[in-house]
């Protein structure tokens, strides 16, 4: 199996190419970035790069003539940018390439907060009180319990935080196309799953042990969990929209109640896969095996209890911004149940990642945003 792999730059786009080319796939790794980390990693095989993904026509024009040139069986979207521009063009790509993405009509839905959060409370998912600014940013104080998040409509990335109403309308002077979310507080979960037209052909399931922004983001640290109640939310919401290729779910557990709140869909791989291969969940394969033969046997079994780390740049990010967690940090060096994505056997990504983390922690202590890139909720100590 031949595949071509998209957004070499990612940690998970790392995870997907080491995983495919352990396997003895023959991985092509492609980025509009020259230095890419996956680039330099043993299984990538050839290194493709492309324009800008932003830049709509050029990308698709570009990547198109390259697989009719070539003679590829998958093309593996890993970057919600190049996923969500794939699926708007995957009629044009599927006569040469096999494709594992959903449908543009589907995809807008689980692409755009709105729509997810209307669907969810459609189906009688649990969602944060959620208000959909309308062009006017018109927003009644009496409607509000803060803090109040801000969140970017589309894409993960663009959030903040408002303690008071006078704070709020000036933050949303500066953010475009948002909604406001009751701010939750609790653990963050994930379900992920991979379908195959509205049928799940694999699952599994994380809560964050760690994360960064500290506030709430990516996880730094995870552990795979089952929980049936996380898992019928996840699978309902993806059924629903009759789903094809993979998706995260991500919810909250409020603490207040101990419901499952959805946060959003991210209608592509995510940035803890390490952690659903390493405890045997391995989607990448699953998704290419999928495109080439049309199916796969279901996995819907896996083991729970293992923690993965992401230490470059993550989870060091995580202790600079809560130098309490020092402890937890470094006992992780010699706790042999942590995994991590520093493979000495495929070293020069990672030493590529430190050279990123040096980037990223001076970046941040210059704009001032180590602890609270994203602003601080009152709760939050």
């Amino acid at each position: 199996m031949k595949v071509f792999i998209t957004d070499a730059e990612n940690k998970h786009t790392l995870a997907a190419v080491r995983s495919l080319g352990k396997k003895g796939v023959y991985t092509i790794a492609g980025s509009s970035i020259k230095h890419a980390q996956s680039f330099y990693s043993k299984y990538c095989k050839e290194r493709v790069v492309y324009p800008n993904p932003k830049n709509g026509e050029k990308f698709v024009n570009y990547l198109l003539n390259f697989l009719k040139e070539s003679e590829i069986d998958v093309l593996l979207p890993i970057g919600y940018t190049v996923t969500t521009i794939l699926s708007k063009f995957k009629n044009n790509f599927s006569p040469y390439v096999g494709i594992p993405i959903a449908n543009y009509e589907v995809m807008k839905i689980a692409s755009d907060k709105n729509e997810t959060i209307k669907l969810a409370q459609s189906i009688g998912i649990k969602t944060p009180k959620t208000i959909f600014v309308d062009e006017q940013k018109v927003v009644n104080e009496s409607d509000l319990i803060f803090p109040v998040v801000i969140k970017g409509v589309v894409e993960s990335g663009h959030i903040c935080y408002a303690n008071s109403y006078k704070e709020l309308l000036t933050k949303l002077e500066n953010n475009q196309n948002s909604l406001l979310q009751e701010y939750i507080p609790g653990e963050g979960y994930g379900f992920f799953g991979l379908f195959n037209h509205g049928e799940p052909r694999a699952i599994f399931m994380h809560k964050r042990i760690r994360e960064y922004p500290i506030t709430g983001g990516p996880s730094t640290v995870a552990e795979s969990i089952y929980d049936p109640k996380l898992k019928n939310a996840g699978l309902k919401i993806l059924k629903e929209l009759n789903w094809h290729g993979v998706a995260m779910v991500e919810f909250k557990k409020d603490s207040r109640d101990g419901e499952f709140k959805l946060m959003e869909i991210n209608p592509k791989f995510w940035g803890s896969l390490d952690l659903a291969i390493a405890s045997g969940v391995d989607f990448p394969y699953l998704a290419c095996k999928m495109a080439v033969e049309g199916d796969v046997e279901p996995v819907f079994e896996y083991e729970t209890g293992v923690r993965f780390r992401w230490l470059l740049p993550d989870d060091f990010l995580h202790l600079l911004a809560s130098p309490s967690s020092a402890k937890d940090f470094f006992g992780d060096f010699f706790d042999k149940n942590v995994k991590h994505n520093i493979w000495l056997s495929d070293i020069k990504p990672n030493l590529f990642q430190i050279a990123q983390t040096g980037f990223r922690v001076i970046s941040l202590i210059r704009d001032k945003k180590l602890k609270y890139p994203h602003g601080k909720p009152e709760e939050v100590s």
